[in-house]
């Protein structure tokens, strides 16, 4: 959603840190070039106004003017004030002591809001909670068998009730929710095509009966400012506590992103970055700032990868015989398939500082050309996959007919696959002596230890287990 904008961003800032000194001109310029990038990706003409008066103000400070790198400093301001547009601190879901605590979810009827409300279900299940969805939308077709479709895939249980009254629902949901000890109710309430006056007071009377520890209303930024205005409306008639951004994944410009806190001044909880269960993330305007200048999440990039378990894809016996530079093909398969869980190479590129040379190979690396490469490796014997030094022109061969591709494929493939071999050799050469391995003489215990301190270390990403080819 933001790739055009950080685009048009760090092509601004180019021209700037490519200069010795910057004159008042200089930022005049670069405000007038960041004010239209950032209309163009549809942000609240106040907020842009406001935002670039703030960058200018304080760019034109001695400090900046006179700096031996003005150009940076100038990249650290809009940093600085991109960071306090999008909320400036992270805004973490707030939930009580008390059993159960409810979460109310809100907004327009095609926002997102089932399917946010399993997404959200799911994370904090992930973080030891039992909760409980409770269908309160009886207007919409099929909300509540959607619902339950959604509960039963992510075995989380679903309250439909007997009533026709989302109030009555509500409430008998909490109630069931006690009464089987499970400690969050997430009730999704009924979404309308525009805001009315029933709508209103249905959500209202929701409130009242079940008195959430937190309401989150559901936005879709592909709706641009119209998201603006509608929850803006929403927090002068219902005081809900943050928003949940649907759809961020989409190729929208973003605008309603970066306009809705200063708006309505209530922060962006979470993001919604895909179709999967998973891909509901904790909102960080920090990081969310840096992807867009460029500068990469390697933070999120990490916890993407320790959420996923990817070490679990290796044993410590995988973990030794990597350290010591002895790189398969199964390790290159397994290599594809943990790209895959953390959303392909494109999306990682996105997390990588300066990652635009990269997102730009990844484009050309499309699904079809990483299934011919399983197909390739899927050829091959078990011996020929762990000694891939067996694979003479003959073998070659018949692995191209067996994959239905031409040697020059496989040939390009055992090249790329000798790369990754050297690359990790180097990887290894360059590890602390203290984690290269255990030692025959180790006891168990040390060994232990240090393929731990493996793990954590190996691929250059801590606790991912990803090689990276």
């Amino acid at each position: 959603m933001f790739d055009n904008l950080g685009q048009r961003l760090q092509s601004i800032f180019s021209g700037l840190t490519s200069k010795g000194r910057l004159s008042e001109e200089d930022i005049d310029k670069a405000m007038r070039e960041i004010r239209r990038a950032l209309l163009e990706a549809d942000v609240n003409l106040k907020v842009v106004k406001t935002f670039t008066e703030r960058v200018r103000t304080k760019a034109l400070g001695a400090d900046v003017l006179f700096s031996l790198t003005p150009g940076q400093m100038v990249v650290k301001i809009v940093l600085d004030e991109l960071t306090q547009l999008l909320g400036g601190v992270p805004s973490k879901l707030v939930l009580s002591n008390r059993m159960p605590n409810v979460i109310m979810m809100v907004g327009l009827q095609g926002s997102g809001k089932t399917t946010a409300t399993a997404k959200l279900a799911f994370l904090l299940r992930k973080k030891g909670k039992k909760p409980l969805m409770v269908a309160a939308d009886v207007y919409r077709p099929a909300a509540i068998d959607q619902l339950e479709a959604l509960g039963r895939e992510l075995q989380i249980p679903v309250y439909r009730g007997e009533s026709s009254d989302p109030v009555e629902i509500a409430r008998a949901g909490v109630r069931h929710a006690v009464d089987n000890m499970l400690d969050v109710v997430i009730v999704d309430t009924a979404g309308r095509l525009h805001i009315d006056d029933e709508m209103m007071g249905e959500v209202v009377s929701i409130k009242s009966a079940t008195r959430p520890d937190q309401i989150l209303m559901v936005v879709d930024a592909m709706t641009g400012q119209d998201a603006v205005t509608v929850a803006d409306a929403f927090a002068q008639r219902l005081d809900f506590d943050g928003l949940i951004m649907s759809k961020l994944d989409g190729d929208a410009r973003g605008g309603a992103a970066l306009s809705i806190r200063e708006i309505t001044g209530k922060p962006i909880k979470f993001a919604s970055m895909g179709e999967k269960p998973n891909s509901l993330e904790e909102f960080y305007p920090d990081r969310m700032a840096k992807r867009i200048l460029g500068m990469g999440d390697v933070v999120s990039l990490i916890e993407k990868a320790t959420d996923l378990d990817l070490d679990g894809e290796y044993s410590d016996d995988d973990a030794e015989r990597l350290m010591r530079g002895k790189f398969t093909f199964d390790d290159f398969l397994k290599s594809i398939k943990q790209m895959r869980k953390m959303g392909g190479l494109g999306a990682i590129a996105k997390l990588l500082p300066g990652g635009e040379a990269m997102k730009q190979a990844a484009g050309q690396m499309d699904e079809a050309q990483v299934n011919r490469t399983e197909a390739i490796i899927y050829s091959m014997t078990a011996k020929e996959r762990a000694n891939p030094k067996l694979l003479n022109g003959s073998r070659r061969a018949r692995i191209a007919a067996g994959a239905g591709v031409q040697v020059t494929d496989v040939n390009r493939l055992i090249k790329q696959f000798n790369e990754a071999s050297k690359m990790m050799k180097m990887m290894q050469k360059q590890m602390p002596a203290q984690s290269k391995g255990s030692g025959k003489g180790s006891s168990k215990k040390g060994k232990g230890k240090k393929k731990q301190k493996q793990k954590s270390t190996r691929y250059g990403l801590p606790g991912s287990g990803f090689p990276g080819f």
